[in-house]
């Protein structure tokens, strides 16, 4: 008895793999999409998982930059029991949408509120203070909400993550803006808003791409990678990119994050140096 061969499935060419990429909805803060077509390691830290148990002894906690309320959702979940007022902030309408649909029903009072703008609550209001991501750390403001003992635990993006792919599209990119968010800088920050910095902790991470449709999405997505990309703009780069990932297997980019505990004193606030 013969057997039919089979063909193996045509590969998707650059065209169609770039309007996969285009046509992905952006809305929140899941990349349950790129399972599959891309990785990235993840902190040795398991930053929601701690989150769930500095949860779990606060009275009063906001995530400020929510973005889709997904890290404070699963925390709140895995938390052995949750503060008596949660809050959380976000500034871009999508996002606050999602955050709202998947927080109010949980108990949580999600605020529009814009990135730059003082955080709209009370001096002193929460002992806990959180984020995951935020674009950038306002420590006066962080500083102002926390009662006296209150704590800011908080993962940030680390300096030049992801540059790799960045340079890719941009070019060489000048050491102010490749440095802008090193921890040393951000501990700065926090003790000039009268914060002690308890631990810093910082990893680099590799992430891979296995096709051109995850870096499309990915591009979408975290905006402030390559500001304005879009599909047009950038073709040439992405099919350069496509035959790399073709012939390689894959395109290798490293992230950095840093974990910060910070604590707001109890005493009278101490001059700066």
């Amino acid at each position: 008895m013969q057997h039919e061969r089979r063909h193996p499935e045509p590969r998707p060419t650059f065209e169609e793999l770039v309007a996969e990429g285009a046509a992905v909805p952006t809305k929140g803060w899941d990349f349950s999409w790129f399972e599959g077509r891309a990785t990235e390691a993840r902190p040795s830290w398991r930053y929601a998982e701690s989150l769930a148990g500095r949860l779990a002894r606060a009275r009063a906690a906001l995530d400020v930059q929510t973005g889709g309320g997904e890290v404070l959702g699963f925390a709140l979940g895995a938390a052995a029991h949750r503060p008596r007022l949660v809050a959380a902030t976000e500034g871009w309408p999508p996002n606050v949408a999602a955050a709202t649909a998947l927080l109010h029903p949980r108990g949580v009072v999600v605020v529009a509120a814009p990135q730059d703008a003082p955080l709209p609550f009370a001096d002193g209001a929460f002992d806990l203070v959180c984020s995951r991501h935020p674009v950038q750390p306002h420590w006066d403001e962080i500083a102002r909400v926390l009662r006296p003992g209150g704590t800011y635990f908080a993962q940030h993006v680390g300096p030049s993550s992801g540059y790799e792919l960045v340079e890719h599209f941009r070019g060489p990119q000048p050491d102010a803006r490749r440095n802008a968010r090193h921890p040393d800088l951000e501990r700065a920050g926090a003790q000039a808003a009268g914060l002690e910095v308890v631990e810093l902790r910082a990893e680099r991470l590799r992430m891979e791409s296995h096709d051109i449709a995850a870096v499309v999405h990915f591009l979408r997505k975290v905006i402030w990678m390559v500001p304005g990309f879009t599909v047009e703009a950038y073709e040439d780069r992405l099919r350069a990119l496509h035959e790399r990932i073709e012939a390689e297997g894959s395109f290798v980019a490293h992230s950095t994050r840093h974990l910060f505990d910070v604590r707001k004193p109890t005493g009278p606030r101490r001059p700066a140096g």
